[in-house]
């Protein structure tokens, strides 16, 4: 039982709890736990088995901790299967619709019947939500927006999550006797942002007693399919896994078949076809003998046969994996281990969960040669944001704990990031920004102002001569916030003019810049850094998934700010 499938427990109880009317109290306690544990960098039930006492985490109380053992113990909680059979699942999606808290789905439910996104469409293109009491006509329209945003939610799986589900999948399977061989394809192998579904590859002489093992994950709300080479099933609340059976002959056909993309794919075949071959998932023929495969064992034969070096998965979308120059141009792509530092972090002065000391452990617990703090500014206010004298206070902190540390191993930069004001102006005097060693400029309110306006503050940020970098800049939180209007074609190129660095922030619920912002910026000229905008010590791992942005958009060490050695960052602060 990993400590995110405790946190996801928790949190569907507070969302039953607060569709049914229960106090603020109690739901808010379950929603805590949930972010404690979920952000707890050692193992629950390492410290269940270990006989260790879970009240001691801060935030903890007697309740969560005996529900926390029992889970682990039994795997699932009687309450949870009690809340289930009051509401049903699908009026549980409609808390992904942004704005619309549950108070006001049991509303919806009780006096309307919605029970899903289907029935909450009708009703507010038939105007019957706007009469409701709390409601009103602009969060009617409110409401449609959304749907569509909550659909896709519903649909598929940010990066970490597909992640975290993979990783159980894998313990699952890999604990069956007859899995002679095991990998994961599709859009999770490709690193794409969010995840549809699973796809799951197997090697096996024995493929019932494979299905059989696999129809009981643990996680497993309803089997699908099942077949003698493939078997589906349903997890969560509508997320599907497939799994495959393949011969070994034909293993690097189909991991490379059902890993795509289709575009891909689509240009495979078709220069398999110019050299007399057909290619398919089980394997590479001659085009008129489908019994003798010149390859399809392993992939990168499949590759080599076809008059390719081997590509990496997430190269695979049909945009530069066919340029003549791709192993040198592969070669000098951006990897996690080009990394030595981390450009944006927060800390218990605002809303980060863990202090200036042990984020600095932390980063070099992984080795990482520098760091720049970055709590928010003043305008952040619920996140107690920093004026310029709690700012000036951090940073003499900072400048005592450079102090400790030997400069040619680690050095933490004093930073901030800024918020971009409504009307233009940074958030702090540029008296307090030209004490900074690193200033991240970032828009966090006025998101629904227009094109022009959003636009307009970003460049003066960029014309400001003492912000280093824009971070986040279009604002999305993946199936939740769209993006906000803004030019960006304006952004990149001014933020090439003035030299100031755009941020691709690593948390998977913003990967922003994407990859293919970040390709389009490139082109420009434009230079990055690769920021997990950690709000606390777990957060730091985040960086994987950022540095996969940036491999899907090809981009090269070189323009990557945080690959630079820390002699190199020691020249940029004397500078």
């Amino acid at each position: 039982m990993q400590n995110s499938q405790i946190a996801d427990t928790f949190e569907e109880i507070a969302d039953l709890l607060e569709i049914g009317g229960e106090s603020s109290f109690r739901v808010r306690a379950y929603r805590s736990g949930a972010q404690i544990i979920r952000d707890l960098p050692d193992s629950v039930e390492h410290w269940i088995h270990d006989g260790r006492d879970l009240t001691e985490i801060e935030g903890i109380g007697s309740t969560l901790a005996e529900k926390s053992k029992t889970l682990v113990k039994m795997g699932s909680l009687p309450q949870l299967e009690e809340l289930r059979q009051k509401v049903p699942p699908t009026l549980r999606r409609l808390l992904d619709i942004p704005g619309l808290g549950a108070k006001k789905v049991a509303i919806l439910h009780n006096e309307l019947g919605i029970v899903d996104l289907d029935g909450l469409q009708a009703a507010c293109q038939a105007n019957q939500v706007k009469d409701l009491k709390g409601f009103g006509l602009k969060t009617q329209q409110a409401i449609l927006d959304g749907i569509s945003i909550a659909q896709q939610a519903g649909r598929r799986l940010l990066l970490d999550q597909a992640q975290a589900l993979v990783g159980r999948l894998r313990d699952h399977m890999s604990a069956c006797p007859s899995v002679e061989r095991l990998e994961f394809a599709g859009s999770y192998r490709r690193g794409k942002e969010t995840v549809g579904d699973i796809d799951i590859l197997v090697v096996s002489d024995h493929a019932d007693e494979v299905m059989e093992h696999f129809v009981g994950f643990e996680s497993t709300k309803e089997m699908l399919a099942r077949g003698s080479t493939k078997s589906s099933i349903r997890v969560a609340e509508a997320f599907q896994v497939d799994l495959r059976v393949v011969a070994e002959a034909s293993w690097g056909a189909a991991l490379q078949y059902f890993t795509g993309s289709k575009e891909h794919n689509v240009v495979l075949r078709g220069l398999a076809k110019k050299r007399n071959l057909r290619l398919n998932e089980y394997g590479l023929f001659p085009i008129d003998d489908d019994s003798h495969a010149v390859a399809g064992s392993d992939e990168a034969e499949v590759y080599r046969m076809l008059g390719l070096p081997y590509i990496p998965p997430e190269f695979r979308e049909n945009r530069f994996e066919w340029r003549p120059d791709f192993v040198a141009f592969e070669a000098g792509v951006v990897r996690l281990s080009d990394i030595q530092g981390d450009m944006h972090m927060h800390t218990t002065e605002t809303d980060g969960e863990n202090s200036l000391e042990q984020m600095v452990n932390a980063a070099r617990q992984r080795s990482l040669k520098y760091i720049a703090i970055t709590d928010h500014s003043q305008r952040v206010s619920i996140a107690r944001g920093l004026n310029a004298e709690r700012l000036k206070q951090q940073w003499s902190s900072i400048d005592r704990l450079n102090a400790t540390l030997d400069p040619s191993e680690f050095i933490v930069l004093k930073g901030i990031e800024c918020d971009i004001l409504e009307n233009g102006d940074m958030d702090l005097p540029d008296e307090v920004l030209s004490q900074a060693d690193w200033v991240m400029a970032s828009i966090h309110f006025g998101q629904k102002q227009s094109r022009e306006q959003i636009t307009d503050r970003i460049l003066n940020a960029i014309r400001n001569p003492y912000v280093t970098a824009i971070s986040h800049p279009t604002g999305r939180l993946i199936g939740r916030r769209d993006a906000y209007q803004v030019d960006l074609d304006a952004i990149f190129q001014a933020a090439v003019e003035h030299n100031k660095l755009l941020e691709i922030n690593a948390n998977p619920m913003r990967l922003d810049l994407n990859d293919v912002h970040c390709q389009a910026a490139a082109a420009k000229g434009a230079k990055f850094v690769i920021s997990t905008d950690a709000h606390s010590i777990a957060n730091l791992d985040l960086m994987q998934f950022g540095i996969l942005v940036a491999r899907r958009a090809g981009l090269q060490k070189d323009r990557i700010f945080n690959t630079q050695s820390l002699a190199d960052i020691q020249r940029f602060l004397q500078r």
